[in-house]
């Protein structure tokens, strides 16, 4: 699809000039771009590639002296990836799946479709869904009995919505995504091993067998609106309350949240977060990937999280972690150069034990 500059510009609500009507039907980066494309300089570095692609017009840096690249328009942008954000939205097609309901999906004739939704092949919806208007599914996803899904949502292939799962308006779920699932609850009929460790801190008075007896999960899953899942991603139902991922929340592929969590709203999880049952994340935290917490722990609003940093004790609002176990940025970073340190303050003692006497007995 064809787009001029000044629409772009327009879409961006930013600055052009040059010939605004020039027409672009893709972007690139600077060095790669052809003639209808449009190139994405948003920094002074890429200003060279611009002279080895073909691009007519680009996205710059604010100031850019354009004329002087060759181009025939810019569009200036403060800043560059809010920039890319929305270039891509009104660049991205999205899935090419046809309204309606296809003749080879399996729809229970309880649930309620909503207009202007797009149901693909091989999408089976059990009874008692809604479905919101102008939802897309594409082919492959299931969606268990009595969940309710917002509109304008896209699910796309081999996701697993579970049963009584409530999604909000302006979901986006990637490719094999599992909502709903049980959670992971079992208990023994006696103390179990790590309950006893829990209590003492690491001594343990007899081993004994032990056999697990499941825990059924009878809440569900709630998601609020705009919310992003990842490909991948596992979102355990609640054991008797639901588990809830707050409005605007995004999770990356390959996150756990496991069962009772509660996500607060605009927290950014990235690959491979694991989060236990029980936790309790307030809003706007963002959490690197590999980033682990506890189980029945609480992380306040606006913490952010290094990557691999495991959270074992709760974390005050706005706090920055590093680590395992979790300290304060300032403190991981202090331990870490006492560490680099380490191997000299070792020389230096055997050295200093070596004029050292040795202590007799009779001493």
């Amino acid at each position: 699809m064809a787009h001029t500059i000044r629409d772009i510009a327009q879409a961006l609500g930013a600055e052009a000039e040059g010939a605004i009507d020039l027409t672009v039907t893709g972007a690139a980066e600077p060095q790669a771009a052809g003639p209808d494309q449009i190139a994405l300089a948003m920094d002074p570095r890429y200003a060279d590639g611009i002279a080895k692609g073909q691009a007519r017009a680009a996205v710059v840096w604010p100031g850019a002296d354009w004329q002087a690249m060759g181009l025939k328009a810019a569009i200036f942008a403060p800043r560059g990836r809010l920039a890319m954000a929305g270039l891509t939205r009104l660049m991205d097609p999205g899935p090419d799946i046809a309204v309606g309901v296809h003749p080879l999906a399996v729809v229970h004739p309880t649930a309620e479709i909503g207009a202007h939704a797009a149901i693909a092949p091989f999408v089976v919806i059990g009874a008692g869904v809604r479905i919101g208007p102008g939802a897309r599914i594409a082919s492959h996803v299931s969606i268990a009995e009595g969940a309710t899904i917002g509109a304008d949502a896209l699910i796309l292939q081999g996701a697993r919505i579970g049963a009584r799962v409530t999604i909000g308006d302006r979901f986006i779920c990637q490719p094999g995504a599992v909502i709903g699932a049980d959670g992971f609850s079992f208990v023994t009929p006696e103390k179990s091993g790590v309950e006893e460790i829990r209590e003492t801190l690491g001594s343990r008075a007899e081993i004994k067998d032990q056999s697990w007896t499941r825990i059924h999960s009878l809440g569900a899953v709630t998601i609020g609106d705009e919310v992003e899942i990842g490909a991948n991603v596992c979102i355990d139902r609640g054991t008797i309350r639901d588990t809830v991922i707050g409005s605007g929340t995004k999770l990356d592929n390959l996150v756990h949240i496991g069962h009772n969590v509660q996500v607060g709203r605009d927290c950014l999880l990235c690959g491979q977060v694991g989060i236990a049952g029980s936790a309790r994340i307030g809003d706007r935290v963002v959490m690197g990937g590999q980033c682990g917490v506890n189980d029945n722990i609480f992380v306040g609003d606006d913490v952010i999280a290094g990557g691999a940093t495991k959270i074992f004790t709760n974390a005050p609002a706005g706090r920055v972690l590093l680590g395992y176990p979790a300290v304060k940025m300032e403190t991981h970073v202090e331990m870490q150069k006492a560490l680099r340190r380490l191997p000299r303050l070792a020389a230096r003692v055997a050295a200093l034990e070596k004029g050292i006497p040795p202590v007799r007995e009779s001493d």
